[in-house]
């Protein structure tokens, strides 16, 4: 353990409110999470001009080509990484990057203007973070995972169908957005957990590069075999205008969002970052609603309301077992 991580070790012993050491990197994951709420807003738009893959292809080369200069500039941390971060660094760039977005985009085409069920899944992120926590990082589930998983897959059940009970035509149980978005919802919550294990081997400047750039030859592969035609706007305001939106999509709710997201990450536990990660959905939910029109039913406030009380009980769990010096003992631990 180096002298930055002593000294961090007692700093951290510090306080004992309940986001005692999270600060401002409470709020840092709350900004992150807020912009990726208005991200539907942009990726709506740009779906009447390209399919999901060119527009997932398109954000992750605008921003690769911003953070270039950045990778190129720490490079030097890259030297001594063995498999087990290129491992979670391509978990990163093609799972929670790549084909999650992917998978996103391809959840609000297909949601049928069902759109908060798309966002509302995503509050299950935790859930497949504390699960992939528990093999990789080793942590204990919490006390009750069991009913607690039941009373969240309770929720997801409201925020699909409602209080209906779809019967006949498995196409009617399997409905294609949500499976979509839960797939979604896997994906990034993996990559919490590997993204708080990189965080903590490098800078989060340098990860958050990684993630958009690596992931550019798998959507390359995709697009190209996808073999779709770039239907783009024929007339120069038209097309002015899709470049602009694609432009601060990528910008807003795809860079900033994980710069802030990854900064606030690293000097706050996973179990306080699910509380923040709450703006995502509500932010998401606000826009839908001013711009889309689409208002939240009572099913899918009961769902919400499942599924945030589930990961409310695990937060307060960690924080009461763990005191928050020893919290830190073990974030310096998966730092070391």
């Amino acid at each position: 353990m180096n002298m930055a991580n002593t000294k961090d070790l007692k700093q951290g012993s510090k306080g004992n409110s309940f986001f005692a050491k999270a600060g401002s990197g409470f709020w840092l994951i709350v900004l992150g999470a807020a912009l990726w709420g208005v991200d539907p807003l942009f990726r709506i738009l740009l779906l009447e001009s390209m399919t999901s893959s060119q527009i997932v292809l398109l954000e992750h080369v605008i921003i690769g080509l911003v953070v270039a200069p950045i990778l190129w500039k720490n490079r030097g941390e890259l030297k001594g990484l063995g498999w087990r971060q290129v491992g979670a660094l391509l978990f990163l760039s093609w799972g929670g990057s790549a084909i999650a977005t992917l998978l996103f985009t391809l959840a609000l085409q297909h949601a049928g203007g069902a759109f908060n069920t798309v966002l509302l899944l995503q509050k299950l992120q935790p859930l497949f973070a504390i699960v992939l926590a528990h093999f990789m990082l080793k942590e204990s589930l919490p006390r009750q995972f069991g009913p607690l998983l039941l009373v969240a897959l309770a929720g997801t059940y409201l925020l699909t169908f409602g209080f209906t009970i779809p019967v006949g035509h498995a196409g009617e149980f399997m409905q294609l957005g949500s499976l979509l978005a839960l797939g979604a919802a896997a994906l990034w919550g993996g990559s919490t957990v590997m993204g708080r294990y990189m965080v903590g081997k490098l800078k989060y400047e340098t990860v958050t590069s990684l993630r958009f750039i690596l992931a550019l030859p798998l959507l390359l592969a995709i697009t190209a075999s996808e073999g779709a035609a770039w239907a783009l706007p024929a007339g120069g305001i038209a097309l002015t205008l899709v470049g602009v939106n694609l432009l601060l999509q990528a910008l807003l709710p795809g860079l900033l969002s994980l710069l802030a997201y990854y900064k606030g990450l690293k000097t706050t536990k996973a179990s306080v970052a699910t509380l923040a990660e709450l703006s995502f959905p509500m932010v998401g939910v606000l826009v839908n609603w001013l711009y889309g029109g689409e208002i939240i039913t009572s099913a899918q406030i009961i769902g919400f309301i499942l599924i945030w009380s589930v990961l409310f009980i695990i937060s307060r769990q960690q924080t009461q077992e763990i005191g928050p010096g020893k919290k830190r003992v073990q974030q310096v631990a998966y730092e070391s």
